[in-house]
């Protein structure tokens, strides 16, 4: 028994002429029900309108026209596809149906191949696309495992990142193919194999020049030369945002910029006090710590104490580089919706300087917001919601209307990226130290630190990865995988409320390789 593709309804009062259509539709598999005016139709959908997948309208009927039917229909049956078929091609014709929302338009006489590739796009679409993207991923998925059995360079860890990222979007429009467990499984594999990359090259990276763009370089070896080159650069870093994060607010912005995007790596521990720090002075931590020791001094690395000094790093950085600017750096950091409204209304004016800097704290927020509120973990219970919350904010926030304004000035050229990325932490990690250790989750410091170092990475030597001494007979602990460090100390307490959080400051795919976008106003 032949399969049955979808259920027609097509609506003409000169239907006679279209059977040769109707029984070539028939022997492709679809079902086509007729009507031959506006009145049949409607009392027809009000019987068996739930069994339709489609409806064919002619325009011109006797009666009840096309246009006065398509409104009806879509007061009933708003979601089902209407394609309009009609003679006339006058434009006004053309605007009035797609003011009334048909899915598609064809001119008469309409061949049997125009039918067909319209049922198949309104039918079938999502069944023909569902089967192509198992067959690239199967491949995907073999490439990337062949991949993980050869010597990898930190091109190719973007290049698995990038599929990756890739597929978990795109698996968001099909749940039906349950693929979701064998993605995870791969990433977890994936980010085992990087953990084991990043311990064996990241201290050769930090002493050589010849590495993957790091933190310490992104000023210098992007923004420069765009201010050198008489461009002014609005320069935008976004706290805690991932690279799927950015590829669903990037969507919004094609109509707007021509989009080019980069990657680099974040330096290490993945957070804010050691990566944007970074960023901003072009210095790595241990460097920030001669240059400015009063910033290294306390034992709690929290953002409001150590983060305070980005605009003059910045300034300190274009100082060292010999590049005096006309006008001074502009700094701005939001964390609430009153302070990003006011730097808004006035970023026409801002945009003017050669450089401007504005930091946007919402997607950290919104990760420890996760961790504190049973609201906001619903709203992002997995990682395709959180992406999902933080497309609503952008296309809601100042920062999205701050671009759209920017987008419209000449000689601006924007960068958008972040300090660092963020992991869903699934796995525990007991980890024993003394009182006076640091208490965040994926990376720890203090003296006598012990863990598993399968889990982790243990630094005894800070300069090694040019990290802060901070006195004598400091370690380092940063985890790998999505791990969190947990005390022994009422472990499972601990170990259950921090599960299932997006933390940052370890070693994986997801924090370590990061988004620069340099967006060029169309115009």
């Amino acid at each position: 028994m032949k399969e049955r593709k979808g259920h027609i309804l097509w609506i003409d009062d000169e239907i006679e002429l279209l059977r040769s259509h109707i029984l070539f539709l028939e022997q492709k598999g679809y079902d086509v029900s007729i009507a031959t005016n506006g009145d049949d139709a409607i009392e027809f959908l009000r019987e068996k309108g739930k069994d339709i997948d489609l409806i064919l309208l002619d325009e011109i009927m006797p009666g009840k026209g096309g246009l006065q039917t398509l409104s009806e229909i879509k007061e009933l049956f708003p979601g089902i596809p209407v394609v309009m078929v009609t003679k006339n091609e006058e434009e006004s014709l053309m605007e009035d149906a797609i003011g009334y929302k048909i899915s598609d338009y064809l001119t008469k006489p309409v061949n049997p191949s125009q039918i067909l590739m319209v049922c198949k796009k309104f039918i079938e679409a999502k069944k023909i696309t569902s089967e192509k993207l198992t067959i690239e991923y199967l491949q995907g998925f073999r490439a990337i495992e062949n991949a993980l059995m050869t010597e990898l360079d930190y091109q190719d860890w973007i290049e698995i990142y990038l599929r990756l990222t890739k597929w978990d979007i795109e698996l968001d429009e099909h749940p039906e193919l349950g693929l979701r467990e064998s993605l995870f499984e791969q990433k977890r594999r994936c980010n085992i194999e990087f953990g084991k990359y990043i311990e064996k090259n990241y201290p050769e990276w930090i002493e050589s020049e010849n590495r993957p763009t790091l933190s310490v370089d992104v000023v210098e070896r992007y923004l420069i030369p765009e201010i050198e080159d008489g461009k002014n650069v609005v320069f935008f870093v976004v706290d805690c945002m991932r690279l799927d994060q950015w590829i669903m607010m990037e969507r919004e912005l094609h109509d707007y910029f021509i989009v080019e995007r980069q990657y680099y790596y974040s330096i290490l521990p993945t957070a804010t006090p050691y990566s944007r720090n970074a960023i901003f002075s072009g210095l790595f931590p241990i460097e920030i710590e001669k240059r400015f020791p009063e910033l290294w001094e306390g034992n709690e690395d929290e953002e409001r104490s150590r983060n305070k000094y980005e605009r003059e790093f910045l300034e300190d950085l274009l100082q060292r580089k010999k590049i005096k600017l006309k006008s001074k750096v502009r700094y701005f950091k939001i964390i609430d919706p009153d302070f990003g409204l006011g730097v808004e209304q006035n970023i026409t004016s801002y945009a003017q300087g050669q450089l401007t800097a504005i930091v946007v704290n919402f997607v950290d927020m919104l990760a420890h917001s996760r961790s504190d509120s049973t609201v906001i973990k619903e709203l992002s219970f997995d990682e395709s919601a959180y992406r999902g919350v933080t497309r609503t904010w952008f296309v809601y926030s100042s920062f999205y209307r701050m671009l759209k304004t920017l987008s419209k000035m000449k000689n601006v050229v924007v960068f958008v990226t972040t300090d660092h990325g963020s992991i869903r932490v699934l796995r525990g990690s007991k980890v024993f130290a003394d009182r006076e250790a640091a208490t965040n989750l994926r990376y720890k410091y203090g003296r006598n630190l012990r863990c598993d170092e399968k889990e982790a990475i243990l630094i005894q030597k800070p300069e090694e990865y040019k990290l802060p001494k901070r006195g004598v007979a400091i370690n380092y602990i940063i985890a790998k995988e999505d791990y969190y460090f947990v005390y022994p100390t009422d472990y499972h307490h601990y170990l259950n409320l921090y599960k299932d959080t997006f933390q940052h400051g370890g070693i994986s795919l997801e924090e370590m390789i990061i988004p620069l976008v340099k967006l060029t106003p169309k115009l």
